[in-house]
């Protein structure tokens, strides 16, 4: 019994091997292509030919890179005629999101009376804790969503919600299961309402654009819209699932008895650092937010101690 059982944990050894690194390789893709295309959004500057602005390109930038120059137009809504091939960007993220609920099967699921549950925390079954995890990783998506049909148009507001929901959320991970799994739990609720992001609103965006162009319509410029602002959501929420997905690493945060506090005002320093460096692409150095940011880390430094 006891080869068999070592056997097990060998290949699941394995599987946690191979799932976390496509997850990682995945997700440098799917990272690199969010940070280049709001940087480059934010380099944009109005064509200087007016040709140009006449063929409806709204934006240009010239960039230098890998031993070469290279000149970037983005379309107001959308070119002329539909450019043969067009290249998406969408894989990476949905093999992110695949390869890390995969990894949360493997070491969780698997092993949820190892690490999903703690019984000093709460006295779930391993059925209960699967079954609230992945309610939760679902409620993420269909609340997020919710509240940006809800109040599109007000991204302040939108943002503070969406900071609250994620509050309550750790605050309930905390509650319910393991401390290093609610971590994992909060950040697979967020990286769920990204690529939800990407899976049922931008690439369908995209694709009425397509249609558009296709039936010989002109393209509602509101797709671009939604489009554009929920890649910009999760331009600012790749840091907070990073530090979240990395968490295992530095047990003196999930280990403090007010760990949830820890999490959630990591990640949002991790929003704000963002906001540092969009707002730099854009020309603006607001070298301050740098210094909230550091008090901030100072702050949690001297909470945990």
């Amino acid at each position: 019994m006891a080869h068999v059982v070592a056997l097990s944990d060998y290949w699941w050894g394995w599987g946690n091997l191979l799932f976390r690194w496509l997850h990682v390789i995945a997700g440098m893709a799917w990272i690199g292509a969010s940070f280049y295309f709001i940087a480059l959004d934010n380099h944009l500057e109005p064509p200087k030919d007016p040709r140009d602005a006449a063929r409806g390109v709204g934006g240009e930038a010239w960039e230098v890179h890998g031993g070469g120059f290279y000149r970037v137009e983005k379309f107001k809504v959308a070119p002329g005629r539909l450019p043969e091939p067009l290249h998406w960007f969408k894989w990476e993220a949905y093999t992110t999101w695949i390869s890390g609920f995969a990894l949360f099967i493997v070491v969780y699921y698997s092993h949820a009376t190892s690490y999903l549950i703690d019984t000093s925390v709460a006295d779930l079954t391993a059925w209960e804790a699967i079954s609230i995890s992945v309610g939760g990783i679902v409620l993420a998506w269909l609340v997020y969503d919710a509240l940006c049909r809800a109040f599109e148009g007000d991204e302040a507001l939108l943002a503070l919600l969406v900071f609250a929901f994620v509050c309550v959320s750790s605050w309930g991970a905390w509650n319910l299961f393991a401390p290093r799994a609610a971590y994992l739990q909060v950040g697979a609720m967020i990286g769920t309402m990204m690529v939800g992001n990407v899976f049922f609103v931008i690439i369908p965006a995209h694709w009425e654009l397509i249609r558009a162009k296709e039936a010989g319509r002109e393209p509602d410029p509101r797709w671009n819209v939604r489009g554009k602002t929920r890649s910009v959501h999760n331009n600012y929420l790749t840091l907070p699932v990073v530090f979240a997905m990395l968490s295992n690493h530095f047990t003196f945060t999930y280990g403090h008895k007010n760990g949830w506090i820890a999490l959630v005002a990591l990640m949002a320093i991790g929003a704000l650092v963002r906001h540092y460096f969009n707002l730099r692409h854009r020309g603006l150095n607001v070298w301050p937010i740098l210094g909230i940011a550091a008090a901030g880390i100072v702050a949690i430094a001297l909470l945990l101690r």
